[in-house]
């Protein structure tokens, strides 16, 4: 996830790269470890939204390690663009599996429905914005994300009464990483304030696997 293309000194992008292509190998190894569980114990729910759910994250990862690694030219710039639509993906591929599986009927579907309509609409926005790639996320962006990020809050009294009291904080640490990490993103200018950025997303990531791995997968969908 990136912000601006030539801000960070050639250390500062190794860094960046370093840290999300580790992302990168953990997701792929939580995509498999999640669909052979859900193989295991659940039902066709399950591997489809936490393959959705995985499949967010290696996106996300590998896009974001690959815009870091690349040198300055229009192949970085065109993943530094689709390293931050992956957010959006990324944010509505978590809900997938709360929705689909941990909350399975009318509010799900209605979760799962806005979540993935606003990821839609804010990537088209995106791509639409000339300025999207000098500048990456701008405030209309990250207002999004964190809308859609929070938006468990609208269904919070299903969601806790569907999940055991330990998955439902995972889910929250998660998003106060994520929340926390954005003021990195956004406002620090620091040397290396964007790797902090990078290691925040990490742990929200690790944080709402340990939700949807432990607590989420072991429920069973009728």
């Amino acid at each position: 996830m990136s912000e601006l293309i030539g801000r960070f000194t050639k250390k500062e992008e190794i860094a960046n790269w370093i840290s999300h292509f580790t992302g990168a190998i953990l997701a792929s190894a939580g995509l498999t470890l999640m669909i052979v569980a859900s193989a295991l114990k659940g039902n066709a729910w399950h591997v489809v939204s936490t393959a959705i759910f995985g499949s967010t994250m290696v996106l996300l990862y590998f896009s974001s390690a690959i815009a870091h690694g690349l040198p300055g030219g229009r192949l970085k710039q065109v993943f530094f663009v689709i390293d931050q639509a992956a957010i959006f993906l990324l944010i509505a591929g978590t809900y997938t599996p709360l929705a689909l599986v941990a909350l399975h009927g009318p509010v799900g579907w209605i979760l799962f429905g806005l979540q993935w309509a606003m990821a839609i609409a804010g990537i088209i926005m995106q791509v639409l914005r000339k300025n999207s790639v000098q500048h990456g996320a701008g405030l209309i962006d990250i207002i999004i994300y964190v809308a859609m990020g929070w938006m468990f809050l609208i269904a919070v009294v299903p969601i806790i009464k569907a999940l055991p009291l330990m998955g439902f904080l995972w889910i929250l640490i998660g998003g106060a990483c994520y929340c926390f990490g954005i003021i990195f993103y956004r406002k620090a200018k620091f040397k290396y304030a964007h790797l902090v950025w990078h290691l925040m997303v990490l742990a929200g990531s690790i944080s709402h696997f340990f939700a949807i791995f432990f607590y989420v997968i072991p429920m069973s969908v009728n």
